[in-house]
């Protein structure tokens, strides 16, 4: 079997082919690729694999733009850090996914199922699902949350709001006017729902934005320490596992 990894970190990279390797070390990994330019290059000079792996959020730009700039003759499994609420789409259309850091277990499942399932048949229909996951992933995140003061229900733009945090069981918004509101969305839920370029969820309290941070200052552990606008909180720690993401997340 002839595969290629689509993946702009290099050490993701690698451990994604020794995976592959540890599943059938007869599996060629006819190339590793690391950006959205060079995957098109790449495809429109080559003999397409039998099974390709892509990273979702590439250096310069999501890896559906590549289905949009040439035609992909392979089924692909796709591989991403954010538990994003495309990924509901993946599992109805039955596009398969895994998820950072990738479980051997999780790869050895995927590439079943693609011997299993794929016959050719589907590479003409993923054309369509990636439209659709494509337009989830741009266009169709939460705008407004309804919120109630008092007696009154108000709505609240996304644009206005700083952070998301939890407390005591319960999930509040913080606007820029520094006012909070109680929601009624599990953190979790919220992280899918919201535009992942603009928030960001640093640890199992927090989903912030840019323009909430005040100061970043380098924590033990090789964490960050944020100091929020309006915030008191001393605590407010990126997770050390989503380090290098938020640090890509800023550099957007």
């Amino acid at each position: 079997m002839r595969v290629i990894v689509v993946e702009d970190e290099k050490l993701a990279a690698e451990r994604l082919v020794d995976i592959i390797h540890q599943y059938d070390p007869n599996i060629e990994v006819v190339a590793s690729l690391g950006s959205v330019k060079g995957s098109i290059e790449w495809l429109n000079n080559n003999d397409h694999p039998d099974l390709a792996f892509f990273d979702i959020q590439l250096s310069d730009g999501l890896s559906f733009e590549i289905f949009e700039k040439t035609i992909v003759n392979c089924p692909v499994i796709f591989t991403t850090a954010f538990n994003e609420y495309a990924i509901r789409a993946f599992k109805v259309n039955s596009v398969d996914y895994l998820l950072k850091p990738i479980d051997s277990d999780d790869l050895s499942r995927a590439i079943d199922k693609f011997k299993w399932n794929f016959t050719g048949n589907e590479v003409a229909r993923q054309q369509e699902v990636f439209d659709k996951v494509l337009h989830l992933l741009t266009n169709n995140y939460k705008q407004r949350f309804v919120i109630r003061v008092g007696e009154h229900i108000r709505s609240v733009a996304t644009e206005q709001i700083l952070y998301f945090y939890s407390l005591e069981k319960a999930t509040f918004l913080h606007t820029e006017k520094n006012r909070n509101y109680v929601i009624d969305y599990p953190l979790e839920q919220l992280e899918g729902l919201v535009d992942p370029n603009r928030f960001f969820k640093i640890n199992r309290k927090y989903i912030i934005t840019i323009e909430a941070i005040d100061d970043i200052i380098t924590y033990s552990n090789s964490r960050l320490k944020i100091e929020l606008k309006h915030s008191n909180d001393p605590d407010v720690i990126v997770a050390r596992e989503r380090v290098k993401h938020f640090k890509k997340w800023l550099d957007r």
